[in-house]
This record gives structure tokens, sequence and C-alpha cells, in this order.
């Protein structure tokens, strides 16, 4: 059975890429916006969240904020997906508490894949 992957993404282009990159491999579903996420989460769990910093009205941070304080959804690898790609920045996403960091665009589909099955390893 493949794995369930929450994609929060408020850019079209970049859900596609990465339904596109990911969908033979595990079951997506996504999300456009935090509200959504939020929203739809409870009810859909995951076995882990791609999930955009760059979010209009709730940005990643904030919907990671709440992932963590969900009993079922709190335990679940959360990758932060973002174009903000400034030295530190990886630190500082870690530290809020996202299990990996992955910037886009995503030119190499090896890394997010690396990425999520490191996660999905070690939360098993």
């Amino acid at each position: 059975m493949s794995h369930k992957i929450a994609v929060v993404e408020d850019n079209p282009d970049n859900r596609m890429l990465v339904q596109a990159l990911l969908e033979d491999r595990y079951d997506i579903s996504e999300y456009e916006t935090g509200v959504e996420a939020v929203e739809g989460l409870g009810g859909n769990i995951p076995d882990l969240v791609l999930l955009d910093i760059s979010l209009p009205e709730m940005d990643g941070t904030e919907v990671l904020a709440w992932i963590r304080e969900q009993d079922t959804l709190k335990n679940i690898p959360v990758i932060a997906l973002t174009a903000h790609a400034m030295a530190g920045d990886r630190d500082k996403y870690l530290a809020a508490g996202f299990d990996d960091y992955v910037t886009k665009p995503i030119l190499d589909e090896d890394v997010l894949i690396e990425a999520i099955e490191r996660c999905l390893s070690a939360s098993a």
C-alpha cells in the first residue's frame, strides 16, 4: 500500500509538478491554502505533509503549529517546501518544527523523494 502524502501549495503549477513527480509512488491529496489544509487534514490523515511556507491567509509555519497541536496529526512528518533559500533558512525551519526542508523550484525529483523517504522511515 502506498503512503498518503498531503501537498499544501497555493501555486497550481507547483502542485501539478509535485503531483507528476510523486503520483506513481504515493497517494496524493492536495490543499490550496493553509485554511483548506486545516479543514481537511483531520478527516484525511496523511503519512506525511509537504507544506509550502508562503501561503495566503495562514502561512506554512502557522499550519505546522496547528498540526503539532492535533493529537491525531502531531507526529506526522512535515517537510517545508519553500522558495526561500537564504542562508540559515534551513536551520530556521527545522527549529520551527519541520522535519525536513526542500527548496523550490524542485529541479531534482530525487532530492524531494529522498527527503520524503527519510522522513517516512524515521517516523515508522
